[in-house]
This record gives structure tokens, C-alpha cells and sequence, in this order.
């Protein structure tokens, strides 16, 4: 009696082993991002538990169930890993729409993973001009185009001679900016143009400037997901805030200089 149960008991033992070894998948696969737009890079990875000699890692990606976007073999690396990159352009990447990548390594071994793509048809581009606030000066306009969001709002912040644009980004996307030299620009001592500063949340990113025109200076700036706030600071905005602060800063210098004159009087 006591050998039955001692030899069930280990029956027992064996078969939830071997559930639980049957429950470690052999290989896992992953995409660098949940989401990618037109052009992008998609850079998949993984790793398999066991290396198997002179077996490669079949990969698809496929959207709706049964079109084949990309087909590739991989080879495993030594210590258990792999990717492959692939750019998101081409007559096959034209659904917007989920994408399913999977792999399979060896007899039955199959892992995959999950990710949305946009093609630029599908992008929400927004072209059109946004009238400016400049106070007791008026009203100018900044042409613009944005991609993957919407402005909200553009302001002058005279203290760091800036145009402040307020964004709602649902994806990560780009704005265009045709700014007006008239009313902000960024130069050099010699009167040449010099490169704007460009922060985003308070972060300095960098920006292209692909369009020089003798009224305007044309920016595009790109941006992620999230950001809100994008700072354009140049040398000057709107001039006439310049003048004004010049007349503040004489007229402060000059009741210094008859103070003091007025002390020296009193004082002889």
C-alpha cells in the first residue's frame, strides 16, 4: 500500500514537472515600439532558451490574419539572441491598421508579438496660419504645418525674446513654422543669421531649417508623443518690445545719475 502511494506520488511529481517545463515558451519576440508611422524603423528582438545547431529563426509579419508584409531568416546568436530591423515603406506597408510579427524557431517552437502602423495617407496633416497676440502691438501671423497633433496656442514672451507654441501631440510628429523676420528672428552681431534655441518641455532639442526666404526663416521641429510646449528663442521679438525696454533702461540710468547729482548737492 505504502509503494502504491509512493509511486503515485511520484507519477504525480514527473507530469507537473513536465507542465511546468512544457509552460517555458523556447523562444520570445518584441517590437522597440507599440506604434510606427510611414518610414519608420522597426527594430524586433528576442531570445531563444536553447540554441539549436544549424537552425535558424523563420520571421513574419503579417497583417489581417494572412498577408505577409515581411519574411526573413535569422540567425540566433550565441548567447540566445536576435533582430532584424526592417523600414515601414513600401507597397506592402500601404493598411493602416495592427501588425502581427512571428517567429518560429525549431518544430513547433512559435512566439509573436503586436504593433499598430500609420501609413502617411492615413497621417492628420494640418496646414494653415495662426494670428499671433502681440498686446498693445497687434496681431501677426505664423504660417504653419503639423503633423501628428494640433496647436493649441502660440505666445510672445518678450523676457526671453520667444514665441512659445502650445501643442496637443497624439503621436510623435513634426511642425513646420514660417517665422516672420519682422517680428522674431535670431542673429549676429555682424547682422547674419544665427541659430535659434529650441526647447521642448524645457529640454533643447535640435531643428532643420530647410527654407531661407528674405522675409521669413522656414523651422521644422520634431517632437514625441506627450510634448506640449515648444520654445522658439532668437535674438529679438517683436522689435518695438526692444525699443521699449531700451527707453525703460535709459530712463532708469537717468533718475540714477540725478539722484546722485541731487545727493552731491545736498552734500556741498
Amino acid at each position: 500500500m505504502e509503494i502504491r502511494i509512493f509511486y503515485g506520488l511520484i507519477v504525480l511529481l514527473i507530469i507537473s514537472t513536465g507542465t511546468v517545463f512544457a509552460q517555458q515558451p523556447l523562444i520570445s519576440v518584441q517590437t522597440d515600439d507599440n506604434h510606427y508611422d510611414e518610414g519608420d524603423t522597426v527594430v524586433i528582438s528576442g531570445k531563444v532558451t536553447t540554441v539549436l545547431a544549424g537552425d535558424e529563426i523563420t520571421l513574419l509579419i503579417i497583417f489581417g490574419g494572412e498577408k505577409i508584409v515581411e519574411i526573413a531568416q535569422i540567425t540566433v546568436a550565441e548567447d540566445g539572441t536576435f533582430t532584424h530591423i526592417v523600414i515601414a515603406e513600401g507597397s506592402q506597408w500601404g493598411n493602416d491598421g495592427d501588425y502581427i510579427v512571428k517567429v518560429q524557431y525549431g518544430e513547433g517552437n512559435i512566439a509573436e508579438a503586436e504593433f499598430s502602423y500609420t501609413p502617411k495617407s492615413e497621417l492628420i496633416e494640418t496646414t494653415t496660419n495662426f494670428e499671433v497676440d502681440a498686446g498693445s502691438y497687434g496681431t501677426f501671423d505664423v504660417k504653419y504645418t503639423i503633423r501628428g497633433g494640433t496647436v493649441k496656442d502660440m505666445i510672445v514672451d518678450s523676457d526671453i525674446f520667444a514665441i512659445i507654441v502650445q501643442i496637443d501631440s497624439i503621436d510623435e510628429g513634426t511642425i513646420t513654422l514660417d517665422l516672420p523676420r519682422e517680428f522674431i528672428g535670431a542673429k549676429k552681431q555682424d547682422g547674419k543669421d544665427d541659430t535659434f534655441i529650441i526647447l521642448i518641455d524645457g529640454i533643447e532639442v535640435a531643428y532643420q531649417e530647410s527654407v531661407v526666404h528674405s522675409e521669413s526663416r522656414v523651422i521644422t521641429i520634431n517632437f514625441e508623443e506627450g510634448d506640449s510646449d515648444i520654445e522658439i528663442i532668437g535674438t529679438y521679438v517683436i522689435p518695438e518690445f526692444g525699443t521699449i525696454a531700451m527707453i525703460i533702461l535709459i530712463a532708469g540710468i537717468m533718475t540714477v545719475i540725478l539722484a546722485s547729482r541731487n545727493k552731491l548737492q545736498i552734500k556741498i
